[in-house]
């Protein structure tokens, strides 16, 4: 296993260096140090001193690749790319685009806090609610349950979240004023802001997942260790869960875990329709902001707990199966 993790970490730095690199170029071939100056600054009509000193605050009156009037290695390190791109492999994000002060990577862990409280509790109920609804499904197959339960998973993910979170806001805050429509409040307070959004986003990926954990739990009952164990006179419900479900659960962990990076990001819609200070928002915010620095910053931290995720899938498949092998 040992040598496995130093291959995937050599992939992972050379995986994350291409989409740096790529990053980078695609934002300083569109738009150069000057016109970075005029968005924030307010348009064409800026002076060009305004330019420099919204460039020197904030670094951007560098070369981008080669320092020439430097020396040595200050060549290369006295760059904005050294400064904007080389240093987030150290995690100094520096300061926004659009602000004249602040660390976007201060702002990035008091954000992430606040995104972990919706979506790990999100990321549990939903693997639990979507894993025992295929369960039921599976163990009363080819009945009217089964048949009514498919119909309401595909009617569930043929649905936009955006109806869900519409509907929801309209029916338990403004009708049955059971939850606020939106907002935040630290401590324990934030739970009754983010009960709603949090059930809402359970019952937008429901149907989706448990329509597919019912075609993985179906599959593994038509196999013969699964007759084997029926003819042994086991219960469905113990050969359900002992039997099938331990050996669904590869694609089950490959799955819920490519939500995972989700649970540190972020939700998008959620967490802008809903008012919650999280990753999710603060990317929205960035992008009509047209604050690069910051969505530069989304798109690296993005892409690392992306290959952070699939290298703990990988290690999880070894407790699941122990016929897996890392090598």
């Amino acid at each position: 296993m040992l040598n496995y993790l130093s291959r995937r970490v050599i992939y992972a730095v050379l995986v994350l260096l291409g989409v740096n690199l790529a990053t980078f170029i695609l934002f300083f071939s569109i738009n150069t140090p000057d016109d970075m100056a005029r968005l924030n600054l307010g348009g064409k009509r800026v002076n060009q001193a305004a330019i420099e000193k919204w460039k020197g605050e904030r670094g951007y009156d560098k070369p981008l690749y080669l320092n020439a009037q430097r020396q040595g290695l200050e060549q290369i390190t006295d760059t904005i790319f050294w400064d904007r791109s080389v240093s987030l492999f150290a995690l100094k994000f520096g300061r926004p685009d659009s602000e004249s002060a602040g660390d976007i990577g201060g702002e990035v862990a008091a954000r992430m806090v606040v995104s972990l409280q919706m979506a790990l509790p999100l990321f549990i109920l939903q693997v639990l609610a979507s894993t025992a609804f295929a369960l039921l499904l599976a163990m009363f197959r080819n009945t009217r349950l089964d048949f009514w339960g498919v119909v309401s998973c595909v009617l569930m993910l043929s649905i936009s979240s955006l109806f869900y979170i519409i509907v929801g806001q309209f029916l338990f805050s403004r009708l049955f004023k059971l939850a606020p429509i939106s907002g935040y409040a630290s401590g324990f307070d934030a739970f009754k802001f983010l009960v709603l959004p949090i059930g809402l986003s359970l019952l937008a990926r429901l149907g989706g997942e448990a329509r597919l954990y019912r075609a993985m739990f179906l599959e593994e009952i038509g196999k013969d260790y699964v007759r084997t164990a029926r003819a042994k006179g086991l219960a469905e419900g113990a050969v359900l869960y002992r039997h099938v479900l331990r050996n669904a659960l590869i694609p089950i962990v490959t799955s819920a875990g490519s939500y995972l990076p989700y649970v540190f990001l972020g939700s998008l819609v959620f967490e802008s329709f809903f008012g919650l200070p999280g990753l999710g928002a603060y990317v929205i915010e960035a992008i009509s902001r047209q604050d690069f620095a910051i969505v530069r910053t989304m798109v690296f931290v993005g892409s690392l707990l992306y290959i952070a995720t699939y290298v703990l899938i990988d290690i999880v498949y070894t407790w699941v199966d122990p016929r897996v092998r890392l090598s």
